[in-house]
């Protein structure tokens, strides 16, 4: 084993992963750029995550071998990024590469000067093209030093430019058109035969289906509720949801969610569990409460860690084969299963479409229990019943093999959409054992990831803060708690919420632009500021910003914060309809601004039971906000002036605007629809 690099004590798995490489890993800091500068060696800064498939690949190939570790020890220095736990940095040189080549991934290597202007890069390189691009780009930097820094200031202007977006004047007002414009253009880009988008890999992107499922039921479209639906049930049924162990995989590679790109991450659980809950509301269907509660468990089965919180991701491969863990071989089956196995394995096409390779079978199925029991006159519940006790088999049996690699690390913006999730499957289904796992998360990040002053921090190792907390740490984790405070009833979370928003308008705030910086004012500055802008597979932090700017603004009666929103939202109405796909999150702020928005204000002894009732319903456009004390209210403006000791009032408000208290939930209901 070769002797261990500078990446030595360091929390990530990922870098971690690398310690042994010959290659002298760095980590990312004033001592590797210091020795770049004092050496006059341009920079390698390689970037992955502990679950990325073909980084692990590129390691194998390149960094474990002692060849190409000379060549890159000799030239340059060489510095090991996880992009999990720094964004910033991958933004960065995400773009430069973009830029370079007009497209990204990971493994990203990107080229940079001392002083980490970058200037070229690519992704992933298999072995003897990385050992000619690393002589050709020595040689240059060393005898064109010239053409290599006016690429760097190009690509670094580039960079900065590419994601400002200048303070707008005069824009046209928002109309319901827009988001029917949204709607139907994200239509066009959706399989409405397999669910998801056209083509493959497929990602299961959940802004754009629960920007979808709410302009579905808003705008009373039943063809865009029919798209939701065939792609949750698509991808409940397929391979690249875990039909034993509950959860679901990155992607699918193929046009039929039938075989995953198997690594689990946390960001697609989290939202994934908010999205099927809230599709439950509005469809009732069986699959989706199963969904909800059994990725609810692998989350807190494979998950969870001791405090409570949450850890990133799992693996795709153990023992060195992607997928080992998940799959089965008929003999498998029945030796686990016995005289089950014959109609478990063909309830989940086992040797059919479940087939993969090697006789291995992903489990997948194309119809519910009741109908696969039906057409064989098996009684339904007794099917139920038996395809439960054969799951619990299979998982008791996966247990034993050697499971993927665990990432441990605790980010605060992946925890909050996991804790987001369970505040909606405890809002839909009234399980307190849901929020209570979302409250002793919520509990511990506010204890240890943040601070009195809003200040919060990107991760957690133990109890100790790391790293400076990013914009899509804030946004994410305010949302979570406003969410978490409406079905909870703790009014804490939503002042916590509003700590948290101050904060970010202190010190992420431009000049230039109504977006925020993704980086604070107090972090470290980079070649070039990012502003973070496009919904992805998480959509991107100044959506979500805005959108707890917009709910904070009624809970709290504050003007400048709905018009902070409204600024934002306005200074991107050109590229919403024309890119709707990566802007949905977006789109969902449009639907509160081109409907009523109505604040439920519920006070009085029985508020709690009264906001589950409310709760329960999907009511996208609105916000509830309970308070059974007065006590508890202090300090949030739209309670004041609105108890009665004697009942329970819910007050339906538009931005301060209150009608005549109800006591009849149903009342409330008829008066919002």
């Amino acid at each position: 084993m070769s002797k261990e690099n500078h990446l030595k004590g360091q929390h990530s798995p990922y870098l971690m992963q690398h310690v042994n490489n010959p290659v002298d890993w760095h980590p990312w800091g004033e001592d590797a750029l210091e020795k770049a500068r004092a050496e006059n060696k341009p920079l390698i800064v390689s970037i992955g995550y502990s679950a990325c498939h073909w980084c692990h690949v590129m390691e194998r190939e390149s960094f474990e071998d002692e060849e190409v570790a000379f060549l890159m020890n000799k030239d340059f220095v060489c510095i090991k990024v996880d992009r999990e736990e720094r964004p910033d940095i991958d933004h960065l040189y995400m773009g430069a590469v973009q830029m370079v080549s007009g497209h990204g991934g990971w493994p990203l290597n990107c080229f940079a000067l001392p002083d980490g202007r970058p200037f070229w890069g690519g992704t992933y390189f298999p072995k003897e093209q990385w050992k000619t691009i690393l002589s050709r780009v020595a040689s240059l930097y060393h005898d064109n030093y010239d053409d290599v820094l006016q690429q760097a200031r190009n690509l670094t202007e580039g960079v900065a430019k590419s994601s400002l977006v200048v303070a707008g004047k005069e824009k046209p007002a928002f109309s319901r058109k827009q988001v029917m414009n949204i709607a139907g253009n994200l239509m066009q880009y959706m399989d409405d035969k397999e669910g998801g988008t056209v083509g493959a890999p497929k990602f299961p992107l959940p802004t754009n289906h629960s920007f979808l499922l709410h302009a579905a039921v808003s705008e009373e479209k039943p063809e865009w509720l029919r798209q939701v639906v065939l792609s949750l049930d698509k991808m409940a049924m397929g391979g690249i949801y875990d039909q034993v162990g509950g959860g679901f995989a990155r992607y699918a590679t193929d046009n039929e969610w039938r075989v995953p790109h198997f690594e689990k991450m946390l960001y697609d659980n989290g939202q994934l569990v908010s999205l099927y809950a809230n599709a439950w509301k509005v469809t009732g269907s069986k699959l989706y409460r199963d969904v909800v509660y059994e990725t609810a468990d692998f989350v807190e089965r494979e998950l969870t860690s001791p405090e409570g919180v949450f850890y990133a991701a799992l693996d795709a491969d153990s023992e060195g084969e992607e997928g080992r863990y998940y799959v089965w071989t008929a003999e498998e089956l029945d030796s686990v299963l016995g005289d089950d196995a014959p109609l478990v394995g063909e309830y989940y096409l086992v040797g059919k479409k479940g087939l993969w390779e090697d006789g291995k079978n992903i489990l997948m199925r194309e119809e519910d229990p009741e109908s696969f029991a039906l057409k064989r006159d098996i009684d339904p519940d007794d099917y139920r019943n038996l395809l439960s006790r054969a799951r619990e088999k299979l998982l008791e049996a996966r247990s034993k093999r050697v499971p993927p690699g665990l990432d441990n690390k605790v980010l605060t913006s992946w925890n909050a959409l996991m804790i987001e999730g369970l505040a909606d499957a405890a809002a839909a289904f009234g399980e307190e054992k849901f929020l209570k796992k979302a409250v002793r998360a919520a509990d511990h990040l506010i204890a240890h990831a943040m601070r009195d002053n809003g200040k919060l921090y990107r991760q957690l190792v133990g109890n100790s803060p790391q790293i400076d907390g990013f914009l899509e740490d804030y946004a994410l984790f305010a949302k979570a708690l406003i969410r978490l405070y409406e079905v909870s009833g703790r009014t804490t979370y939503l002042l916590e919420a509003k700590k948290l928003a101050e904060h970010v308008m202190q010190h992420f705030s431009s000049d230039k632009s109504n977006l925020f910086s993704f980086s604070s004012d107090e972090s470290e500055k980079l070649a070039a500021p990012h502003f973070e802008l496009f919904d992805n597979v998480i959509p991107a932090s100044n959506s979500v910003m805005a959108r707890v700017l917009f709910y904070l603004a009624h809970s709290f009666e504050e003007p400048a914060w709905g018009q902070r929103s409204s600024g934002m939202l306005r200074d991107m109405q050109d590229k919403l309809e024309k890119y709707s796909s990566s802007f949905s999150n977006w789109g969902i702020l449009l639907m509160h601004h081109t409907r009523p928005f109505y604040t439920l204000v519920i006070t009085g002894k029985e508020a709690m039971e009264r906001s589950a009732a409310l709760n329960a319903r999907y009511l996208p456009d609105t916000i509830t906000l309970p308070a059974e004390e007065e006590s508890a209210a202090a300090g949030i403006p739209v309670f004041h002036n609105r108890f009665d000791p004697r009942k329970t009032l819910i007050h339906v408000c538009t931005m301060g605007h209150c009608k005549l208290p109800a006591e009849d939930v149903n009342e409330v209901l008829e008066e919002i629809k």
